[in-house]
């Protein structure tokens, strides 16, 4: 594929109002011609997905994730993390050995949701919601990784960030 990407995760707990927004940077990023790499979770992934149409590059932690919220499967959908994102995970996690298998594969799709599935590929941004703008949980792993890569971050839950977007999607 040679399309540009961008990379939308958050957490499950994000607000319902940032979620909408979400949906809406999905389809004004989806009019632009720009793809989205996110991860089919409940909450934030699922509100990108939602808005991108077919323009996206879904990366599941194991085949049929996400189902039970009513995600419905996609052709893109990559159902598993590389090993090569297996071992690169743990370099950028503070507590791997505490994760248990099904974590370690969640924050190892990560290493995907940002790198493309040849892990050679930066995404050209990262649109999140965390909360308090903090680094932590699922997409806390998902940050680490956009920050050791220069990748530019842009979390809705920081004011600065999130009145950047909205000039964004104002612009005709």
């Amino acid at each position: 594929m040679n399309h540009k990407f961008y990379t939308g995760v958050g957490s499950r707990d994000t607000p319902d109002e940032i979620l909408t927004l979400m949906t809406v940077i999905a389809r004004k990023a989806y009019s632009e011609g720009l793809w989205l790499w996110s991860g089919g979770a409940e909450g934030a992934d699922t509100a990108f997905e939602q808005g991108a149409g077919d323009h996206k590059q879904i990366f599941l932690p194991w085949p049929g994730f996400g189902r039970k919220h009513g995600r419905i499967p996609h052709i893109n959908d990559v159902p598993g993390p590389t090993e090569e994102a297996e071992a690169m995970a743990p370099l950028h996690h503070p507590a791997w050995d505490k994760c248990n298998e099904s974590g370690r594969l969640l924050h190892s799709r990560n290493c995907h949701q940002v790198l493309g599935l040849s892990l050679k590929c930066r995404t050209s941004g990262l649109i999140c919601w965390t909360r308090r703008g903090k680094i932590v949980g699922g997409t806390g792993q998902a940050l680490r990784i956009a920050t050791d890569y220069s990748v530019p971050v842009l979390n809705l839950a920081i004011p600065k960030d999130l009145d950047e977007v909205l000039r964004w999607l104002k612009a005709a």
